[in-house]
């Protein structure tokens, strides 16, 4: 196979509002030429489990209003068993095998970027890692995006837009939910002991932390645009030293 300079897979992870799909917003303003020096990704493809939660809601309340029975959620929006949270992932994984399936030299071409967030209250990370396919983890590297619980709040309000409920960019929640889901988080207790590796479900994981508490991907500007080649460039060392 020939040699290439970009991530297979690399997993962008965090609370809510806390700059991962501004950071893909940020990748896609940029042009290959630059992408690919730069941040070690090339043309790319993501998956993200918020459409697919939201397609729930939206069934749910269609279900709902025909007089049949709820399927994912209760009527405050929340869901009926934590195992949805886990399917969520196994989608994650089936969306990328069937891109795998169609075309067998995919990730010479592609890096796919996959997007979502889990708090401590519905199993956290560390039980979303044991859905991922172990395939897709000795390809996969981790960027964890790094805010406080109140900086997350500050900037889930920040983004909502009304009219756009359903946007990746604009979406928001409660605050009763916010906190109930995600004001807690197993990251740091996942970490502990190894700064450059995760190993899930035998596989070691790269993975780099990118601070984001005063909230340089809002604008997408250098700032973003240096402090993210500066994470990527390192991880990338880590993730050439984990194919060997």
């Amino acid at each position: 196979m020939a040699y290439k300079d970009t991530f297979d897979i690399l997993l962008l992870i965090a609370r809510p509002a806390a700059g991962k799909s501004e950071i893909i917003d940020y990748l896609k303003r940029t042009s290959l030429e630059d992408r690919m020096p730069r941040f070690h990704i090339g043309e790319f493809e993501e998956i993200d489990d918020f459409p697919m939660l939201w397609r729930w809601f939206e069934e749910d309340k269609l279900l709902s209003q025909m007089g049949h029975p709820r399927l994912y959620t209760d009527k405050e929006g929340y869901f009926l068993g934590d195992h949805l949270w886990n399917l969520l992932i196994e989608l994650i994984c089936l969306d990328y095998q069937k891109k795998i399936r169609r075309n067998s030299n995919y990730h010479q071409d592609y890096t796919t970027l996959i997007e979502f967030s889990r708090g401590k209250e519905h199993g956290g990370y560390n039980t979303s890692f044991q859905h991922l396919d172990k395939e897709m983890l000795s390809k996969m590297a981790i960027l964890y995006v790094n805010v406080s619980w109140e900086e997350s709040l500050r900037k889930n309000h920040k983004r909502f837009n009304p009219e756009h409920p359903d946007s990746i960019l604009e979406h928001s929640l409660p605050n009763e939910k916010l906190e109930k889901l995600y004001r807690y988080s197993d990251w740091d207790e996942l970490v502990v002991g190894d700064p450059q590796y995760l190993a899930i479900k035998g596989v070691k994981v790269p993975y780099m932390v990118f601070a984001n508490e005063d909230d340089v991907t809002t604008a997408r500007g250098k700032e973003l645009g240096d402090r993210l080649e500066n994470a990527l460039q390192t991880l990338w060392n880590l993730y050439t030293k984990s194919l060997v």
